[in-house]
C-alpha cells in the first residue's frame, strides 16, 4: 500500500485493515518524487492510498471500504476471487 504520512484516506485503510488484522506494507511516498512516479505508473493514478491485495490493484481507500461493504473483502484477503 503506497501512503503519504498524514493523508485521512491512508490512516482510515490502514485502519481497516489493521482491525481484520491484515499485515501489510506501508510504503510511503512522502517527498520521494521517483517512489510517486513509480506508484502512480502502476497505478495509473496519483492519489493515495494505492492498495493492491497480492498481485490485485484494489485502488484507494473508498474501493476498499466498497469492497468490505459489500462482503467482499475476506475472500479476496484470503485469496478468494473479488467479483
Amino acid at each position: 500500500m503506497y501512503t503519504t504520512r498524514f493523508c485521512p484516506y491512508c490512516v482510515a485503510a490502514k485502519r481497516l485493515l489493521d482491525a481484520k488484522g491484515v499485515s501489510y506494507e506501508d510504503i510511503p511516498v512522502d517527498g520521494d518524487a521517483q517512489l510517486r512516479k513509480k506508484m502512480t505508473e502502476l497505478a495509473g493514478q496519483r492519489t493515495v492510498p494505492q492498495i493492491w491485495i497480492g498481485e490485485s490493484h484494489v485502488g484507494g481507500y473508498t474501493d476498499l471500504a466498497a469492497l468490505e461493504q459489500r462482503g467482499l473483502l475476506d475472500g479476496l484477503l484470503s485469496g478468494g476471487p473479488q467479483s
